[in-house]
């Protein structure tokens, strides 16, 4: 398989999407995933760091209405929430929100294990193979 060049990967439309129906709200809504510059700042979002750059403290807090607010977008890929209207998004039913949320965070590549290396909660992995010997 040939090498892509940089035009190819930057032409590349590999954002992934899912309509999901959520009859609590009559309708469906639009979860796109997030790109990896986003997917850096929520998960930075989620993290106090000390004055050694180590973690500090997780903050949780708005941390599902927060990645369902970055995901949710309308039909030309419009985020129908802000950063500052996480809160307001929040208030919404926690059932709903939670079965956005594991919709989101698919789409993203934000799994239990990518959590917790984002929060320090994760033990480095080995990798069995290496490019020098």
């Amino acid at each position: 398989m040939a090498l892509l060049s940089r035009a190819q990967i930057d032409g590349a439309d590999d954002r992934k999407w899912e309509d999901i129906p959520v009859a609590e709200w009559g309708g469906t809504v639009r979860l796109l995933g997030l790109s990896g510059t986003a997917r850096n700042a929520y998960e930075a979002s989620l993290v106090a760091l000390g004055p050694n750059g180590s973690v500090q403290r997780v903050r949780l807090e708005n941390a599902t209405s927060k990645l369902v607010a970055m995901c949710l977008v309308d039909e030309n890929f419009e985020r129908l929430y802000t950063d500052k209207e996480v809160t307001e998004l929040g208030k919404r039913n926690g059932a709903v929100l939670q079965r956005l949320h594991q919709v989101a965070q698919r789409l993203s590549g934000l799994g239990k294990k990518e959590l917790e290396a984002a929060t320090g909660n994760s033990e480095p992995e080995v990798s069995g193979s290496s490019t020098s010997d």
